[in-house]
């Protein structure tokens, strides 16, 4: 096999492998698709695509839904940006927490680890929101929002559910996992 066949099967098949996952690369199968006057070829392994010269594709988590489920009640937050807090707390699940009433305002549970906010703006606190509290670590459902901006504030998403349901999230285990990847 000549260099520029050997580059241009190497360059093909990585191709193929760029829109890919790691878990879709792993699952890639090893023989790549040619054409029957193209000479047979090895292509590149699973971890050539995901080599430093070739980075990683990575999927936006904006519109991925996160469920959160107790007993017959479940709660769908949509991750609204692609921001390295949201990809963080996604990259924890599955996981199991317990949630607690804040301050008749809020639903709190804390995570295992604190998340990475680096670059990630404040937000102000509405009903409806899915944050994170940089201070002490704990993710937030909003159901009764007051106050203004703050940096420690940072909104991964939003949901809809009733008061109740939230209620029913609380003083139980509670799954979190991803429902959905982004549409």
């Amino acid at each position: 096999m000549t260099f520029a066949t050997s580059l241009a099967v190497t360059a093909a098949t990585t191709g193929l492998l760029a829109g890919c996952t790691t878990a879709e690369v792993a699952s890639t199968p090893s023989q790549a698709t040619r054409s029957s006057s193209a000479p047979a070829a090895t292509p590149a392994s699973p971890s050539s695509a995901t080599s430093p010269t070739v980075p990683a594709p990575r999927r936006n988590l904006a519109g991925s839904v996160v469920r959160f489920a107790s007993g017959n009640t479940q709660v769908d937050v949509t991750i609204d940006r692609d921001t390295p807090a949201a990809r963080d707390f996604v990259s924890m699940l599955p996981l199991t927490v317990e949630f607690e009433d804040f301050s008749n305002s809020e639903k709190i549970a804390y995570l295992p680890r604190r998340l990475n906010t680096s670059g990630v703006p404040g937000s102000e606190p509405r009903n409806g929101d899915f944050s994170y509290y940089t201070p002490w670590g704990n993710i937030i459902f909003y159901y009764n929002a007051h106050g203004g901006f703050s940096d420690q504030v940072v909104r991964l998403g939003t949901y809809q559910a009733d008061r109740d349901q939230l209620d029913a999230l609380e003083g139980s285990s509670v799954t979190i996992q991803v429902a959905s990847p982004p549409g």
